[in-house]
């Protein structure tokens, strides 16, 4: 009889932990894949709020996929596969430790929802023209990725910039390379034109060569007539805004468009 209990005990206590990692499994919180997460605006970059409001670390838990920059404007930064690197000035390509810090950031989990080709080679000018209009609508914002060989791929990276600053002068101060038949993933957004102020309207692309030796902020490309590119629909926005530091001071009601313009 007391070997019967003893039993009955233990299925018992099996049953009981099965149930509760049960329900443990039901309220963990999961990833939402159809947000972009973003950081503070691109017009408070160009008014100079340059200091980095979140750790790399908290962005990761956004996403796995994403641009941006960070503090001073240290060069630009591309998430891929969950992985954070940070494109510097001197031409190389850094992992990112998750102590440093970002003033801007747009971020998402890819899950690739419509494929695009090419069709003709083209360089970034007439991409940036003629594929938004292939696209479902252009009133959505949509990741973008573009994985292959680029005959050609021309990048900036900005340097640490002194205070005070701006986006517009660190992209005075900028690096620039130009890449040949280099491999690598072109990783970025395509944002509605109501998003002005907010983000880069349009198409915003930053690279990474499949050997993170290069990479950057896109000033131009030729893309191959064969080229897949992939979208990934986010119907839903997130903004982290910061509640301290330049940003609470800047005047962020001014129309922008002409400084983004010379800075991009």
């Amino acid at each position: 009889m007391e070997r019967s209990k003893l039993f009955l005990g233990l299925v018992l206590g099996v049953v009981l932990v099965i149930l509760a990692a049960s329900v443990y499994v039901e309220i963990a919180p999961r990833p939402d894949r159809d947000t972009a997460y973003q950081v503070s605006t691109i017009d408070a970059l160009l008014q100079g709020a340059l200091d980095g409001v979140q750790t790399v670390g908290e962005l990761r838990k956004h996403g796995d996929f994403g641009i941006g920059g960070f503090d001073a404007l240290d060069g630009e930064m591309i998430l891929l596969d969950g992985i954070v690197y940070q494109a510097k000035a001197d031409g190389h390509i850094y992992r990112a430790m998750d102590s440093l810090t970002l003033p801007l950031a747009t971020v998402t989990y890819f899950d690739r929802d419509l494929v695009l080709t090419a069709n003709t080679s083209m360089n970034y000018t007439t991409f940036i023209s003629i594929m938004p209009e292939r696209l479902p609508t252009r009133n959505m914002v949509y990741a973008v990725r573009i994985h292959g060989t680029f005959p050609s791929m021309k990048v900036r990276a900005t340097p640490a910039q002194e205070k005070p600053s701006t986006l517009t002068k660190a992209a005075q101060e900028q690096s620039v390379y130009t890449l040949t038949n280099t491999t690598g993933t072109v990783v970025g957004f395509f944002v509605p034109s109501f998003f002005s102020g907010l983000n880069v309207p349009g198409f915003h692309l930053h690279f990474l060569s499949d050997d993170l030796r290069s990479g950057g902020h896109i000033l131009d490309f030729t893309l191959p007539a064969d080229a897949s590119i992939e979208y990934d629909i986010t119907p839903e926005f997130d903004m982290i805004l910061p509640t301290s530091g330049p940003f609470t001071g800047i005047d962020l009601s001014q129309d922008l468009s002409e400084e983004l313009a010379e800075a991009e």
